[in-house]
């Protein structure tokens, strides 16, 4: 592709304070400055890019702009001795789809330090049906491991919102990794995927987000939790003495009802984990480890794939809770 070429993106902008989605035509030339250019081949959708698309959170904070919080590909050209043409590369996080342009496009020029090298087991494709949902899902695994929680525990380990992205690809690394797995989720059809996922066990959305005593009964070892609001402050009541609780969202709210109990009494410890601004050398650690310990099989059978075309429609569906596990966007279909 010459300069003179063009080439495929979604767009947004925004028209009489509303935000729109549109395909269109760009050239390099209308690319933001970075150092290096990628071809991109593929990208994801996750929730917070379902909010970027649709307008109904505020995640972009400047027009226009192409979304897409993740993106794999090819290196095309690069300034920056790190980088060489023909290098493949990963990109999630650093605001990217949020203030900087995304992944939703055939090409992209991004920052160096922004990149991290796909692991030689990894594919493009591979890459992106883990996107930021899988590796803030390897991220809390890791932080539960640090914080002592171990395979073979008398207790289970708790995944809050197991049927997103995040909490699905939790389930599979958990039981790869010989962890016991319940499963929370407020879709009961989605059971017998859950369990093929490697769940032993499920309790209901529902029961986890009834209001609960300051401490109840220690059920679970360590919790991956990506809910928040009442769902996170039964978790910590019900978590073992000391267990290890990572949190990473907030789909059913920010506030957390609880109280210092069980920190000073169980020594819970709460682990926050950031995916957006995680430090490189995490990052490489935690894509290793993806690509070593999530089972390609389980990966693909919570991953379908979209065209560019087709985004819009699918971010209205993730914020409706209609989509399960990960999706995939192919921006050369």
């Amino acid at each position: 592709m010459t300069e003179s070429a063009t080439f495929n993106a979604l767009v947004l902008n925004q028209h009489d304070g509303k935000t729109v989605a549109e395909l269109k035509n760009l050239r390099d030339s209308d690319l933001p400055p970075g150092e290096v250019l990628v071809a991109v081949e593929y990208s994801s959708l996750n929730y917070k890019d379902g909010l970027a698309v649709t307008g109904k959170g505020k995640i972009v904070r400047r027009f226009p702009l192409v979304p897409g919080i993740d993106l794999a590909g090819t290196v095309l050209e690069s300034s920056a001795p790190a980088y060489q043409p023909g290098d493949r590369v990963v990109l999630t996080g650093w605001s990217v789809g949020e203030s900087y342009w995304g992944g939703y496009a055939q090409r992209a020029r991004v920052r160096a330090d922004w990149l991290v090298p796909l692991p030689e087991k990894l594919d493009s494709r591979r890459a992106m049906a883990i996107g930021t949902a899988g590796f803030t899902a390897m991220l809390c695994v890791m932080a539960l491991e640090q914080g002592g929680v171990k395979p073979g525990a008398a207790k289970p380990v708790l995944v809050t919102g197991a049927s997103g992205g995040v909490g699905g690809v939790a389930v599979a690394l958990l039981a790869h990794l010989g962890y016991r797995v319940t499963a929370v989720t407020g879709r009961p059809e989605n059971e017998a995927y859950l369990r093929e996922l490697g769940a032993t066990e499920l309790v209901t959305r529902e029961a986890m987000s009834q209001p609960c005593r300051p401490l109840e009964t220690q059920l679970w070892s360590g919790v991956v939790d990506t809910v928040g609001g009442r769902v996170l402050a039964r978790a910590l009541a019900e978590a073992d003495y000391g267990g290890a609780v990572a949190a990473c969202g907030l789909a059913g709210g920010a506030d957390l009802p609880t109280t210092v109990m069980p920190f000073i009494l169980r020594g819970v410890k709460l682990l926050g984990v950031d995916s957006v601004m995680c430090p490189p050398e995490p990052r490489r650690t935690a894509w290793a480890r993806l690509a070593r310990d999530l089972p390609t099989p389980l990966l693909e059978r919570m991953t379908q794939e979209i065209s560019l075309a087709e985004v819009p429609r699918m971010a209205e569906a993730i914020l409706a809770g209609r989509v399960r596990g990960r999706v995939v966007v192919d921006p050369n279909a």
